[in-house]
């Protein structure tokens, strides 16, 4: 156990200067912890939002999310918002651009990935509606997730049957740079699992807005 300010925390979680508890991963910056308290592991629904997320999560891969939020208004400005209609009409030039763009990771391989997979959003879209009732087939059951998530619970999440499973079909629609890691990754963010350790501050109110959620259909 951890102690601050008189008050002994689980481990895995800090008192942030607010005094609030926080996941212990969000603390190098305060731009961090506001992820941390208002987007991470909240349920997303939005077209663009899950898309982001996903092409953000394969941009990541042997970097920190830390690093990719930092750029991510980068990231936004330079593929179109992450709306998957333009980003299909991007060309060579686009290509060349983005890869002369200081401002996001400059990975040609990356870059050709979000394109190609822009494209196999809009097919997701004509099968299953759209990428939200997609996506969200995928979410765990309760009974498959731990009683209570601690550091050393969470420690074993790297991957799960339904983010192998998910990876899986993702792949084989033509989908690139979506390991099943990677898709747990974007999982955790997009609030199809809940992974705030148990006395985070943002465990409750995760739940209650999934509570509160009807998953796309």
């Amino acid at each position: 156990m951890h102690s601050s300010e008189g008050k002994s925390l689980p481990d895995g979680l800090f008192h942030g200067a607010d005094g609030t508890p926080r996941c212990r991963w969000c603390e190098a910056t305060p731009a961090y912890q506001h992820y941390h308290d208002h987007e991470w592991g909240f349920p997303v629904t939005d077209e663009r939002r899950l898309f982001e997320k996903l092409c953000l999560e394969g941009f990541q891969a042997g970097l920190s999310w830390l690093t990719i939020l930092n750029k991510r208004e980068n990231f936004r400005r330079g593929f179109a918002n992450f709306e998957a209609e333009a980003i299909v009409r991007f060309a060579d030039a686009d290509i060349a651009r983005l890869l002369a763009d200081a401002g996001i990771v400059r990975h040609r391989g990356k870059i050709e990935s979000t394109i190609n997979n822009a494209k196999r959003v809009l097919e997701l879209r004509e099968e299953f509606g759209s990428l939200a009732a997609y996506a969200w087939r995928f979410e765990p059951t309760p009974a498959s997730r731990p009683k209570r998530v601690t550091l050393a619970e969470l420690r074993t999440f790297t991957t799960s049957a339904e983010s192998i499973a998910m990876s899986k079909d993702l792949k084989k629609r033509g989908w690139s740079f979506v390991g099943p890691t990677t898709v747990y990754a974007f999982m955790q963010a997009m609030g199809l699992v809940n992974d705030h350790i148990e006395g985070c501050s943002a465990r409750e109110a995760a739940l209650a807005a999934r509570k509160a959620l009807t998953p796309p259909h």
